[in-house]
């Protein structure tokens, strides 16, 4: 369901990117935004104190 409904916010999009942060903690969160077509690209600690964040991003429209 969360894939069906990540899918109909991006559908419409004129942008030719989505970008998301993904706590570094979390692999299991990354691996699922994965199969819905994002890849990792780089990693992002946005302050001092923060977590670290994998930055991933996906092409739009996201294909099926």
């Amino acid at each position: 369901m969360a894939d069906a409904l990540s899918r109909a916010l991006l559908q419409e999009r004129p942008e030719d990117l989505a970008v998301l942060l993904v706590d570094g903690k979390h692999p299991r969160v990354q691996a699922l935004y994965e199969d819905w077509g994002f890849r990792k690209v780089g990693e992002r600690q946005p302050f001092p104190d923060s977590a670290l964040y994998a930055v991933m991003l996906a092409n739009l429209p996201i294909s099926s």
